[in-house]
Formats: structure tokens, sequence, C-alpha cells
């Protein structure tokens, strides 16, 4: 089965869980995200939120701007 394209985070679904695939954005934006744990491979769970985007990585929960999720690309992982 193919791997499902990429997405920006404030697309994910509410409740659904995406491997972080790439940044995009300035270099400052992309070590600040990082450094808050959303490096490439990293699993993030989106809790809540269209606006403000309320997501789940490392253990903590992080909100975000949706202008800041939309540079955060994620591939869908498949619900269990």
């Amino acid at each position: 089965m193919p791997s499902p394209e990429p997405m920006p985070l404030c697309q994910l679904p509410a409740g659904a869980t995406g491997r972080v695939c790439s940044l995009t954005g300035d270099i400052h934006f992309c070590q600040r995200v990082r450094e808050m744990g959303f490096g490439e491979s990293s699993c993030v769970t989106k809790v809540s939120g269209t606006t403000t985007i309320l997501c789940q990585v490392s253990g903590t929960r992080i909100a975000l701007s949706h202008a800041a999720a939309s540079h955060i690309l994620v591939e869908p992982l498949a619900q269990k």
C-alpha cells in the first residue's frame, strides 16, 4: 500500500497522528520548531483546532498558529 501524501499539520484531522516529513519556511522557524520537538520523523497528534492548532509531540501539548502549522508537513499514520 502506498504511503499517504504529506499534508500540512493544520489539515490533519483532529485526533489523527502524523509523522513529520519536512519543515518549510525560513531557517529560524525550522530551527525553532525542531527545538520544540517537531523534528523530521517525529510523531505528532493533532488534538484540536483550526485557527490555533493544539497538538501533542514528545509527550507535550503545544499550541501553534495556523500559519506555523501550515509549514510543518506530516505524513498521516494509519489509525490502529
